[in-house]
């Protein structure tokens, strides 16, 4: 059985107050978050913010008191372990990697759910979203 560690985060802004979820299109034609795999001894910190910059040009504040994980398979004997945080640009230097993503939006959570292609993508949103509605109250 083959693993493979990736490590990502959902990145959110508020833009008029509004809360607003960065979906990339990947070039392989899903809607999902930014993500890849880990090299060398990074850290899952390093690895996420690494494949951000990659892939968005953002420069990322990680929040990693939030860390889900999000286990599938997406083939027969491999097993995929993506580490998912959440975090907020620093700039608005957005600018896509087109090896790897062929599109992006900033969307309303309603919108980003209906665009996220796969459930478990959907799962990741629902627990990142609990997490930063609650971290805006206080709590």
């Amino acid at each position: 059985m083959k693993k493979e560690k990736l490590c990502g985060a959902v990145i959110y802004r508020y833009n008029i107050n509004k809360l607003e979820i960065l979906l990339l299109k990947h070039n392989s034609g899903h809607w999902s978050f930014a993500k890849g795999h880990v090299k060398d001894n990074e850290t899952e910190e390093e690895t996420a913010i690494r494949e951000i910059k990659e892939e968005t040009n953002l420069d990322c504040v990680l929040d990693n008191s939030f860390r889900f994980v999000n286990t599938f398979s997406p083939l027969q004997d491999v097993v995929k372990n993506v580490i998912y945080f959440v975090g907020y640009p620093s700039n608005d230097s957005l600018k896509i990697d087109n090896n790897e993503i062929s599109e992006y939006k900033w969307l309303s959570i309603e919108d980003a759910y209906n665009t996220l292609t796969f459930d478990n993508d959907k799962e990741v949103l629902r627990k990142a979203l609990e997490y930063i509605t609650d971290e805006k109250k206080g709590n």
